[in-house]
């Protein structure tokens, strides 16, 4: 028996769409069953049949994995074989399941459907694996959670993932509001990616995965717009004596800046012999102009030594560092910067997240 909305009644159908489309797989829904499932399938893989017990969900994050493993495994027992011979089989299907979600239903081996087509039935001699790009919904969601202010919050908790942390803690550090910070901690607990301890006011979270977090961070960089570089040239000085040079001048000018790309991962965790640009980013206002026009900078096209990205807030410069009189960007945001450059830069990138940053 179906107890569904028209939504999930067309994931249903997507879902059986999809296995149709397969070669030697028939599906078709069953229209009385136990009223504790929300759908039941019968299906015939390469001439094997299979009883399919489907649990429906609108979104599916690892936090929800091992209750709901439980609970449509405990129903999968409870239900008689579809048709003589058939293996009863227990299938979630949802608008959106994380990739952390999907890789923890094939370990518990429980099948899963979503709708941006992904597909996974181990049923016995008849295993099926289809592995689609996660719907839109999902990628808007886990996108926003890397940009603007909920970005400055995830930085936070990279650079400080060894500490704990209330939300009005987290919230000052990162410069956003509580309401910010906590939307965040909220949407990682569903990755399964902190621990807690304490209730109500007195919460506190740590960052139990900040590895899983930053390769999140990085797989979703193709699809976050670049900011925008304004390309200089500084003439008469050597590329290893710009970065002073520029420290001093924008420090006369009272301006926040942080060096970042080759030149900062140099410092950091030496690997090329040389570095022959300066990328830095530049909080806004007319002190900027004034420096770089102090500098003697002049805008190229090519053959630039020297580009500057606008910050637009104080936030673009969170967790900077100073080594050797120069300002830094945090190592987190020099490797995430490292991975959109050229040449060796990702070879780079690697290095300083193996020696610099350590996870």
């Amino acid at each position: 028996m179906l107890h569904a909305q028209a939504s999930e009644r067309e994931l249903i159908d997507q879902f059986l769409a999809a296995l149709r489309s397969l070669p030697e797989v028939q599906a078709e829904l069953e229209r009385a069953g136990a009223p504790e499932l929300d759908a039941q399938l019968a299906l015939h893989v390469a001439g094997k049949p299979v009883h399919a017990l489907v649990e429906l969900r609108k979104a599916v994050y690892p936090r929800d994995v091992r209750q709901l493993v439980w609970r449509i495994r405990d129903l999968a027992r409870q239900q008689p074989a579809g048709e003589s011979g058939s293996e009863a089989l227990p299938v979630l299907i949802a608008e959106s399941i994380s990739p952390g979600a999907k890789e923890l239903l094939r370990a518990e081996r429980v099948g899963y459907y979503d709708s941006g087509g992904s597909l996974y039935l181990p049923a016995r001699g008849a295993y099926l694996y289809v592995d689609r790009p996660p719907p839109k919904s999902l990628s808007r969601s886990m996108r926003s959670l890397f940009t603007g202010r909920r970005g400055q919050v995830v930085h936070g908790l990279l650079v400080r993932h060894q500490d704990w942390f209330g939300v009005k803690d987290l919230a000052e550090q990162t410069l956003v509001s509580s309401a910010t910070a906590s939307q965040v901690l909220t949407e990682m607990e569903r990755f399964d990616w902190l621990e807690s301890r304490g209730q109500g006011p007195s919460k506190q979270r740590h960052l139990r995965e900040p590895a899983a977090l930053l390769d999140a961070w990085a797989k979703q960089l193709s699809s976050i717009r670049p900011p925008a570089l304004r390309r200089y040239f500084v003439p008469a000085i050597k590329p290893d004596g710009l970065m002073e040079h520029l420290g001093q001048v924008f420090e006369a000018h009272s301006v926040d800046y942080a060096v970042s790309f080759e030149a900062a991962a140099q410092r950091y965790a030496p690997f090329l012999s040389a570095v022959s640009q300066v990328r830095c980013r530049l909080l806004a206002g007319s002190g900027g102009d004034a420096a770089i026009a102090d500098l003697g900078a002049r805008v190229v096209s090519e053959g630039a030594n020297l580009a500057v990205i606008e910050a637009k807030s104080a936030g673009d410069l969170l967790f900077r560092e100073r080594v050797g009189g120069v300002w830094l960007a945090s190592p987190v945001q020099v490797y995430l910067d490292l991975l959109r450059g050229e040449g060796r830069a990702k070879e780079m990138a690697e290095h300083l997240r193996r020696e610099r940053i350590g996870f």
